[in-house]
């Protein structure tokens, strides 16, 4: 029985405890959003003592680190040293997108060394694997595509993108929206060119009924994917995007029908004055399903620096009711993220993320930020180091620059306000 089947006949799992514990609620609260599909567990059946994620309305605003290996980079030990740095930081989930060396070896080894719950692509492996035959990506067939999906979920894949809303209508709109950046998702693109060479419907779409079965069997959570997000601000919220936001909300109500939870994959690139509005369509149409976002990206002139670009966009997306942020590093749009990318973008999608929990009233982020303020206050270096959200940044500046005097820092040294001040507060009022 899947969890969302134990949520809908009024069963409190263990797995629903244990969230409830992590974020403070009551296992009502989480068994209620499981069964009116607001909330999913990621966990596959076949993954125990993971270090359980809930995700959805409710709850704390999670964080998700992309990995994996390209044919330029196809090195698995970098991959696993990102995967250490991205959990040390604070991510609570993390993706495989390996598209070089031995796809089977990496996802087995992210697997076994990772503590938190790990999703996947299966297309990318299912379109690597045709071409390595010497063969084209539109060669795959319906069933290279469920053969990956069906390996990816045996190997313990707790969440996996599939992109079900590309269909042959959506790619109509598209071509008649004449977009700048047309198809940025590479599984879009993909599927966009199987079915453009066949004029056939996309096999997720029209087999979805296969793919539920599937996940049902292992209670892997199905991330519907936004294979045409916007890729330019100028192409945001257009038709062929929203046709597939339509099409993605009415495939979750089939999930939630058979027991499979869902989340939605949303942008991608959008202006700040839009990013409201695309938070409330999904959350509408797509019956409150938890929202997924990359970024949203705010500008696209700022190359080098996504992170920043996107943790913007993040803060006020998961203000607005947004779920789950996938970080984007320093890297994006230019190369492959090294160590350093991948520690600056988790942090920079935990500041969107915690500055949103504040703005939504949550009390266990305001909770630390006001310990954070009365370290400062006390001039508590070690305190501030602890409760930092990057505390060896934090150690390593403070060494780097040693203060003539100590309880201040070298900003202000013997002119700092609060050590001034705190002489004359501990003077009773005459």
């Amino acid at each position: 029985m899947t969890q969302l089947e134990s949520a809908q006949i009024g069963k409190i799992t263990m797995e629903m405890e244990e969230v409830a514990r992590k974020e403070g609620l009551s296992s009502e609260f989480i068994r209620t959003g499981v069964a009116e599909g607001k909330i999913v567990i990621l966990h596959n059946n076949d993954r125990p003592g993971l270090r359980l994620c809930g995700i959805g309305e409710g709850l704390r605003t999670k964080v998700n680190a992309n990995l994996g290996t390209s044919p330029d980079n196809p090195d698995l030990q970098n991959e696993l040293e990102k995967l250490k740095v991205a959990v040390k930081h604070g991510a609570d989930a993390v993706m495989d997108l390996s598209t070089g060396g031995h796809l089977d070896d990496i996802r087995k080894r992210i697997l076994e060394e990772s503590p938190v719950p790990v999703g996947s692509v299966p297309i990318y492996s299912a379109a690597v694997e045709i071409v390595k035959k010497g063969k084209k990506v539109v060669e795959m067939t319906a069933d290279d595509m469920f053969d990956s999906i069906q390996k990816h979920v045996e190997y313990g894949m707790d969440f996996i993108t599939v992109h079900c809303g590309v269909t042959l209508e959506t790619i109509r709109r598209l071509r008649n929206q004449k977009r700048i950046t047309d198809i940025v998702s590479r599984g879009g693109s993909f599927l966009a060119q199987w079915m453009l060479c066949h004029e056939e419907e996309n096999p997720l779409y029209a087999q979805y009924d296969r793919l539920l079965r599937i996940a049902r069997d292992y209670d892997v959570t199905l991330s519907l994917g936004d294979g045409l997000r916007p890729g330019c601000l100028a192409d945001s919220t257009d038709r062929s995007q929203i046709q597939e936001l339509i099409i993605l909300g009415e495939l979750a109500k089939r999930a939630k029908e058979n027991g499979v939870q869902a989340m939605i994959e949303g942008p991608g690139h959008v202006p700040l004055n839009e990013i409201e509005a695309n938070i409330m369509l999904e959350k509408k149409l797509c019956d409150g399903a938890p929202f997924y976002v990359l970024g949203p990206i705010t500008t696209d002139v700022a190359p080098g620096y996504d992170h920043i670009t996107s943790a913007i966009g993040g803060a006020l997306a998961a203000k607005a009711g947004a779920d789950f942020l996938c970080y984007v590093t320093p890297a994006e749009h230019l190369c492959l993220p090294t160590l350093e990318d991948v520690r600056q973008g988790v942090i920079a999608s935990r500041i969107a993320a915690h500055v949103a929990d504040l703005a939504k009233g949550s009390k266990t982020a305001q909770e630390w930020d006001k310990k954070m303020g009365k370290a400062r206050k006390e001039l508590d270096w070690d305190a501030q180091m602890e409760l930092a959200m990057d505390p060896d940044l934090v150690k390593s500046r403070r060494d780097a620059n040693p203060p003539d005097e100590e309880e201040a820092c070298t900003m202000c040294g013997k002119f700092c306000a609060v050590k001034g001040l705190k002489e004359y507060f501990s003077e009773p009022l005459k």
